[in-house]
């Protein structure tokens, strides 16, 4: 099928973790012909009974061909599932926290940890990253990092567009996604990329390779590295508070004096093995990867006339001094009776004056500052197994497999406003980190049962797993979270931005859980296709669970048929969302305000409302039309998620001088430290409802073979209960409208001897953002709200693919620069466009690509 999308019309009870692996990791003998294992339309999600061909599936998965996806104009993983599928969302995150670290991406309107992602078939370790800046939609969530993955190494991509927690587990309410990875014994390839946007910046290198080898004479070992480096984009206009600072002569205030963009990418490097070899005995996998960067994007611009707790404690009136000594130390004021602000000629003639016992941070830093915060990620896991038959007619597979996510934080170009003077060398923190830790053992068996009264035998498969999950937090340096001797004159205490973790909050956390399935699939006549699964876990906090799907499809003729499925899920919250606690910056009413998160069980937590988490549940109901014929292939699949009790981040809560005195006379010290506190909660259900449909045509058209697809989606969720004052008004305003409710591409793909061409068309309907997290729906009510137009971008490739193994591509993504229209809140935090905008806000980018395979 064309760039994109596959449709595997496969079964609905497509159970990856036994024999996805299988399919994936069987060698087979190859010939010089043909080194690379081509699954072609065959998918491997949705049965723990043989893989299916995509004609004869009973829900909705697409399939892209690994050749397809890793020629997508974008370098990142996320970014061309974007394009392709048209139910996977995922934005541009410019001043987002750590999850500038790993972007949150949503399946069908869901957020990004009801979407489960395996490699190979086996569960993949979610990242250490919680997302507490997620946009309504993506709030508290931890999803896996699924960026980790060199496209080179995939021989194709699955999307199971479909509830599957009765097959896989916890967090596939919303889908499964599946990269297979390719099997070669000889040859490889070797490819640079470059590309930058119209604007000039952004500038992105990217190098690949990969190499078979031969494992004995019936086993092989692909291995693939990449080395990614991408420099920074600003779409941004000076801040209106930065303006006016600057023209009251305060010198050093930068125009602009904070970047929107995408943060600079440094030392992207990322490697992965595949491995497999067949004995008598049983055939042996192996695989794994190994990834690490480093990110820095830019943070809230802190104003020298404003910024409370630095400069000011009086919302601007008088500058914020603090005595060394203890003895008094006079009063600058900042404005003037009417409120306009003194000019710095005045202002800072008075600061030089000051006693030599008397600091403010005007005196070194006058212009303000813009904290740079960062990450250093680190990802590894390794999987192994075998697999076999008993007796010929019993198959079984057992693996084990290790994930390890580690992200350290740090900050550059900011305080911690209590230590006065003495700041570390460099003005740079190192506030700690999160590790996300998982092992999984599972055991797989399937077995076809031959009966009188069905067509074909009942295929029966059976297992078990037992994962742990661990979930760490990092205590960073002193100075990231010390309380220094100015927090009791005013001065707030840890890094300016993002507090570092302390001992007292620093440790480990983790839960295991076991499992067990069992599902079955027969054809009880030639057209009618019957799939059921159940499946029950354990989880160590929290008890058990059982689950279970139903599944069929009719054939009314070979060439049209009717599927639907029937499921119920779940989704478990995770260690770290049960027990993180974290200091985060962002604005409030208006304000920039800093603002903890505390587990749900911690005593703060508890004063307002905070219980102990449980899981998700869910309801999910498929119904889809199937018609394949003649070099066309469509589908129409309509969908409907029912969620409750979802896990979020709740509402923000200010502690009131008599709500502390309470907490401490209740001996909660802690409360003493706290202004604002948030937790997370099962506070609210929603009802997510869409449309899929996916057409193809491949024909001989303009002297070559032409593919034209067709991809759109319809999707919308209301949320049904929620508890006002838990979840606010607009909380769920976001919940229901920041996702465009339609989106889709049409594209044209030819291939003629040496010369190929794609053309894309992609439509994104009208979003909504609310500016900055005000939290606040009405612009009369402090709040920033922004209703985005639809759009429509075009992308477009040329390229030459020679028998000599090179190959060589130049094309444009956006190739007319379409851009959001202007953020009219541009003046508040000085973003130019809205930062949200479904297509991103940077405009055009334009690249090459060139590659040698042998």
């Amino acid at each position: 099928m064309s760039v994109g999308v596959r449709l595997a019309l496969a079964t609905t009870m497509l159970s990856v973790a036994g024999i996805a692996s299988a399919q994936a990791q069987a060698p087979e003998p190859q010939d010089e012909a043909k080194r690379t294992t081509n699954l072609g339309t065959v998918s491997v999600l949705g049965s723990r009974t043989s893989p299916r061909s995509e004609t004869t599936s009973a829900v909705p998965i697409d399939i892209i061909e690994g050749a397809d996806f890793h020629a997508q104009p974008s370098v990142d993983v996320l970014d061309k599932l974007r394009t392709l599928i048209p139910s996977f969302n995922v934005s541009t995150v410019p001043i987002d926290d750590a999850a500038t670290l790993v972007r949150p991406a949503n399946l069908r309107g869901l957020p990004p940890d009801s979407t489960l992602v395996l490699v190979n078939g086996k569960r993949r370790h979610r990242a250490a990253v919680i997302t507490f800046l997620g946009h309504g939609l993506s709030d508290g969530s931890q999803g896996p990092d699924i960026s980790v993955f060199p496209s080179l190494a995939l021989e194709q991509v699955e999307v199971l567009r479909d509830g599957a927690a009765a097959q896989y587990g916890s967090d596939a309410i919303a889908g499964v996604i599946n990269f297979q990875l390719k099997r070669l014994d000889t040859g490889g390839t070797v490819e640079a990329f470059g590309g930058q946007f119209y604007d000039g910046d952004g500038f992105t290198q990217q190098y690949s390779a990969q190499l078979g080898l031969p494992l004995t004479a019936n086993g092989f070992a692909t291995l693939t590295a990449e080395w990614r480096a991408a420099d920074p984009t600003s779409r941004s206009v000076q801040r209106d508070d930065a303006a006016a600072t600057a023209a009251a002569g305060y010198p050093g205030v930068l125009n602009p004096v904070q970047v929107w963009g995408l943060p600079e990418t440094d030392h992207d490097l990322k490697f992965v093995a595949n491995m497999g070899m067949t004995t008598e005995v049983a055939d042996f996998y192996l695989f794994g990867n190994y990834a690490k960067r480093e990110v820095i994007g830019a943070f809230y611009y802190r104003d020298p006339t404003s910024r409370a707790g630095v400069y000011t404690n009086d919302e601007g009136a008088t500058l914020l001094i603090g005595s060394l000594d203890g003895a008094a130390c006079p009063t600058i004021a900042l404005r003037d009776a009417a409120g306009n602000l003194i000019p710095y000629a005045t202002v800072g003639a008075q600061v030089a004056a000051l006693p030599a016992n008397c600091f403010t941070f005007l005196s070194g830093i006058p212009g303000g500052f813009t904290p740079s915060f960062g990450g250093e990620m680190e990802d590894r896991a390794v999987t192994a197994g075998a697999k076999g038959m008993w007796a010929d007619s019993w198959s079984w597979d057992f693996s084990l497999s290790y994930g390890r996510n580690n992200v350290d934080f740090f900050l550059l170009n900011t305080v911690n406003a209590s230590l006065g003077p003495d700041q570390p060398a460099g003005l740079r923190f190192n506030p700690g980190g999160n590790v996300q830790t998982e092992r999984n053992v599972n055991f797989d068996v399937g077995h076809d049962i031959e009966t009188g009264f069905t067509d074909g035998p009942i295929r029966l498969a059976m297992g078990a797993e037992w994962r742990e999950e661990e979930f760490e937090i990092k205590a960073g340096d002193p100075a990231s979270f010390g309380i220094g001797p100015l927090t009791e004159q005013g001065f707030s205490i840890g890094s300016n931005g993002f507090p570092g973790f302390n001992p007292r909050i620093a440790g480990t956390f983790n839960r295991d859980n076991w499992a067990l399935y069992v599902d079955a699939e027969a054809r009880l006549t030639p057209q009618f296709l019957l799939a059921a699964a159940v499946r029950h876990e354990d989880y160590s906090d929290f008890g058990g669970t059982t689950n279970w799907k139903l599944t069929g499809r009719y054939d009314f003729t070979e060439e049209f048929a009717l599927r639907g499925a029937l499921s119920t899920g779940f989704r478990a919250p995770t260690p770290g969302q049960s027990n993180v606690s974290q200091v985060t910056s962002s604005f409030i009413d208006g304000e920039l305000r800093d603002t903890a998160t505390l587990p749900s069980t911690n005593p703060v937590a508890v004063f307002y409302g905070g219980e102990p988490l449980t899981p998700e549940e869910s309801k999910n109901v498929s119904l889809g039309l199937v018609w394949s014929s003649e070099g066309w292939q469509a589908t129409l699949d309509a969908y409907r998620i029912e969620v409750t009790d979802r896990i979020a981040r709740s509402t923000d809560f200010t502690l009131t001088d008599a709500d502390r005195a309470a907490l401490i006379a209740a001996g909660i010290s802690e409360a003493a430290t706290l202004s604002r506190v948030g937790f997370f909660v099962n506070d609210f259900d929603t009802t997510t409802s869409g449309v899929d449909l996916v057409t193809s045509f491949t024909g001989d058209h303009f002297g070559g073979a032409t593919t034209y697809s067709l991809a759109a989606n319809w999707n919308r969720t209301e949320v049904d209960s929620f508890t006002p004052g838990i979840i606010s008004e607009a909380r769920v305003k976001k919940l229901e409208d920041s996702l465009p409710s339609t989106k889709g591409y049409f594209s044209v793909s030819h291939q003629r001897e040496v010369f190929n061409a794609n053309l894309r068309v992609n439509y994104y309907g009208s979003f909504y953002e609310d500016h900055l997290d005000s939290d606040v729906i009405l612009a009369e009510d402090g709040g920033l709200p922004i209703y985005g137009d639809s759009a429509v971008t075009v992308d477009a490739e040329i390229g030459w693919k020679f028998s000599s193994g090179l190959y060589f591509n130049v094309g444009a993504q956006n190739i007319f620069d379409e851009v959001p229209e202007e953020n009219q809140w541009g003046g508040v935090a000085g973003a130019r466009y809205p930062v949200h905008a479904p297509y991103g806000f940077n405009g055009g980018f334009y690249y090459a690509r060139v590659g040698y395979t042998f």
